[in-house]
């Protein structure tokens, strides 16, 4: 259910961003180049943290609770894209099918993340977006994006922490 314009991509690692000290997800296009980091609130990062860990918790955490509502409305997560940067926010939607009908939600990408993690379904970025983030590197800040994407590829599993994919 991929269109032309989405890029598929994995999520390499959750770090800390060393500048801002703020948590950021690494999203990674897979069978290329594209990188992809976008900055996320503590509870987000911790919510995504937890699904790479693994980790169990003795009641449903807020991403658990609306997967399994989700189900229990007979719905299936069909995808996660990325699909828009305004005004330096990421936005995304998530992708449901039920019965045959397609819906979508708006979602912070924080959150929409943390779902497809648990929903085990392919996250996508659309191409635009990769291209704009790419512009505002290369106009906005001193780093220039080539150096960006070699550090952020560079990024070995100790630079990722013990979040890693």
């Amino acid at each position: 259910m991929k269109t032309p314009d989405e890029v598929e991509v994995k999520i390499r690692g959750l770090m800390m961003d060393p500048v801002t000290n703020m948590p950021m997800v690494v999203l990674r296009e897979i069978g290329g180049e594209a990188v992809l980091p976008i900055w996320v609130g503590i509870f987000e990062a911790n919510a995504i943290a937890m699904e790479i860990e693994k980790t169990a918790t003795p009641r449903p955490m807020t991403h658990d609770l609306l997967r399994t509502a989700i189900h229990a409305l007979d719905a299936e997560i069909l995808k996660v894209v990325v699909s828009e940067l305004k005004d330096d926010t990421f936005f995304a939607v998530v992708w449901l099918d039920r019965s045959g009908e397609t819906m979508t939600l708006d979602a912070r990408p924080s959150d929409a993340l943390a779902l497809a993690m648990r929903a085990d379904c392919p996250v996508y970025v659309e191409r635009s977006v990769l291209d704009a983030v790419q512009k505002n590197q290369a106009n906005g800040q001193n780093i220039q994006p080539d150096e960006m994407r070699r550090w952020l590829e560079g990024l070995n599993d100790d630079d990722m922490g013990r979040y890693k994919m």
